[in-house]
């Protein structure tokens, strides 16, 4: 039998080729791959049309994954620019690219990046409608969003970020709240534009099951998006965010019952204490799916700096549940990041996910820095080049100011830690002045 998604087939016992590829991946049996994927609780996002990706899992049990942020902006049309973001991306170990574009006809780049990227790819097709269609916002209609989301899928978009649970009950949360930052979401906005000005209710969400017939005929996974996640820590957990989050957790049982993959994005800018009971809240109400997050950032002062305030509130929030961390760069609130930007993004961001990895205890998480810290007792620099999650960096930074003894380095010398330890042990004498 031909099964549509990766859910049928595990619903029906079925290993997929992405199945086997991702059990590989996880260290994990196949058999309990596919419980987690039948459940929801894992996503394996691989359209049918995106012939080079190497599938990866999002979910419980699973690695936390980091996706990078890119595209093409009407300020900046640099399309070779953004190839060169692409390479780097996946050079550094980016499991996901999502293809922000929103100016002009978008699909010759995004066809490029599908073409060549084993990474998968998101997009949200609302930033792209205006582009495609040749239409003004308020002359767009509800089935107009509907083309664009099928030319995405038929494309190989293997996720979609949806902004299906900003309905009129959330928008009337929302206004009630009177938020410091109102919404901060660019797709989120487009549609409450287009909710006001029209009166009509959110299309994605009243024609939601043609949503799910288009992402199903090409297994694309919906990834929910968070239309009213807060902007500011003012605003986090306020009721406009619960109440799209309630709305959130009905539409993926919806998705799952069409055989569609489900991802559940979360908050943006949130209190450092905030972010454990957010993560508990999310699975509860969204019955344990996968759940992507913006950060979350945890101060709102940090300009120039948010790829570590993002650092820090992911790295709590994946050890506290969260499965995908979108990475913020340092350019985050100011411009479109340049590719210095975007390397600083994607490290800040594998640190935060790998902090959560070990701390909710994925089976050998911690392997990699067992390594380092035996290779640093021993001073072998060249071994602790080689585990780096940036090699040049710390080399270059070694080699910067270079130590007169190659087992030392120019912080502190002679009197090196390590080394005094490891002479006394080997039963040498440890002299400073008398050496020459």
């Amino acid at each position: 039998m031909n099964y549509k998604t990766q859910m049928q087939a595990a619903k029906n016992g079925y290993i997929t080729k992405e199945m086997k590829t991702v059990a590989k991946k996880e260290n994990i049996s196949e058999q309990e791959l596919i419980k987690l994927v039948a459940s929801g609780q894992v996503a394996i996002p691989a359209n049918i049309n995106h012939k080079s990706l190497s599938a990866e899992g999002i979910g419980k049990n699973m690695t936390t994954k980091i996706n990078v942020n890119l595209g093409i902006s009407g300020d900046c049309v640099d399309y070779s620019m953004e190839m060169e973001k692409v390479k780097m991306s996946i050079n550094l170990g980016a499991h996901a690219i999502m293809d922000l574009s929103n100016y002009g006809k978008t699909n010759t780049f995004r066809k490029q990046l599908i073409d060549y990227s084993p990474a998968m790819i998101g997009t949200v097709p609302m930033y792209d409608a205006i582009g495609y269609l040749e239409k003004d916002l308020l002359e767009i209609s509800a089935k107009d969003f509907l083309k664009v989301v099928e030319a995405h899928a038929k494309e190989g978009v293997d996720f979609m970020t949806i902004h299906a649970g900003i309905n009129r009950r959330a928008v009337e949360c929302f206004k009630r709240e009177k938020r410091l930052t109102n919404i901060v979401s660019r797709g989120g906005s487009l549609l409450f534009a287009w909710m006001e000005m029209t009166g009509n209710e959110n299309p994605f969400y009243e024609y939601y099951d043609d949503v799910l017939e288009i992402l199903r005929e090409y297994d694309v996974t919906i990834s929910l998006g968070d239309a009213l996640r807060p902007g500011s820590i003012a605003d986090s957990t306020d009721a406009g965010q619960i109440s799209e989050l309630i709305e959130l957790g009905n539409l993926t049982k919806r998705a799952w019952d069409k055989d569609v993959q489900v991802l559940v994005e979360g908050p943006g800018h949130m209190a450092l204490n905030e972010i454990a009971a957010n993560m508990t809240l999310q699975k509860k109400i969204c019955h344990n799916a996968p759940f992507y997050v913006l950060g979350p950032i945890v101060t709102d002062i940090a300009p120039g700096y948010d790829h570590i305030t993002s650092a820090i509130g992911g790295a709590v929030a994946a050890a506290n549940g969260a499965d995908f961390l979108c990475y913020v760069t340092p350019a985050e609130h100011l411009r479109l990041p340049d590719l210095d930007d975007v390397k600083e993004g994607i490290i800040a961001a594998k640190i935060a996910a790998h902090a959560g990895d070990i701390a909710k205890g994925i089976p050998n998480a911690r392997d990699i820095d067992n390594k380092m810290s035996d290779a640093r007792r021993r001073v072998d620099w060249d071994e602790m080049f080689s585990l780096a999650l940036d090699s040049e960096k710390a080399k270059r930074y070694y080699e910067s100011t270079p130590p007169t003894e190659r087992h030392t380095c120019s912080m502190c010398g002679k009197m090196c830690a390590m080394r005094t330890t490891n002479m006394i042990l080997e039963g040498k004498e440890v002299k400073f002045c008398s050496e020459k």
